[in-house]
């Protein structure tokens, strides 16, 4: 599935994939934020972390009649405050989404699936 803009310079196609790849990098910049989990969530009780390449995994993109919404599946540190890190994610994947693809998004979900210990 594509997202289709059209610019006086001609059509844009943007694939739900391109925008999953770009949520996940932006996700992983933010403080607090261990990494991707998989939206099929546990494995063994366990939620899976992600590797670089498999951030899409964890990102659901949806077009509604509102707009497109995200659901995005992130583990963080223990010790954190989670309203807080949450709302970092929501704020951060917004502004870089909205400025690279110049789309506007209805919801950005945030769900945490697990806190992980850093030594």
């Amino acid at each position: 599935m594509t997202m289709k803009k059209t610019t006086n310079l001609g059509d844009i196609n943007v694939t739900i994939g391109a925008i999953a790849s770009l949520t996940g990098a932006a996700v992983s910049e933010c403080y607090g934020v261990v990494g991707m989990a998989s939206k099929q969530f546990f494995h063994d009780g366990i939620a899976v972390l992600l590797k670089q390449d498999n951030y899409s995994r964890g990102v659901v993109v949806r077009q509604t009649e509102k707009g497109i919404e995200l659901d995005i599946y992130i583990i963080i540190c223990y010790g954190v405050k989670v309203i807080e890190v949450v709302s970092e994610v929501q704020k951060k994947v917004k502004y870089e989404l909205e400025n690279a693809l110049d789309i506007d998004f209805a919801a950005i979900n945030v769900f945490v699936q697990g806190v992980k210990v850093i030594e």
